[in-house]
């Protein structure tokens, strides 16, 4: 893939307490991106953030369990962003994904050691 011009970004908004078939729902869908081959993932924790039932969800000291934002953004050309959102709708349950357009202008990596 060429790493300089137009690209698509990708961002999936989760809960850090969704799953799939019983692990974290944000790690498989960064696994599936490396087996996809797409060129770049991250994964974003948020310390609060109100989802689509408008429950706030933030880090409480007081609280067992911590359901927190979670944003999985993946940049790669249009074709493969396209074909992952596939990929998307036959894992996650709930959740909001968003495709924009940006343009790569550097992209520097060292070569495997």
């Amino acid at each position: 893939m060429n790493s300089i011009g137009k690209k698509k970004i990708l961002r999936l908004y989760i809960d850090s307490l969704d799953k799939y078939e019983h692990k974290p729902l944000w790690e498989v869908v960064l696994k599936k991106a490396k087996e996809e081959g797409l060129a770049g993932a991250t994964v974003f924790k948020g310390i609060a953030g109100m989802g689509p039932h408008s429950e706030i969800h933030t880090f409480s000291l007081l609280s067992m369990s911590e359901n927190l934002p979670i944003i999985v953004e993946i940049i790669d050309n249009e074709e493969k962003i396209v074909n992952f959102t596939k990929i998307l709708e036959k894992i996650v349950d709930e959740g909001l994904v968003t495709l924009t357009d940006t343009e790569v202008i550097q992209y520097r990596h060292k070569e495997n050691k």
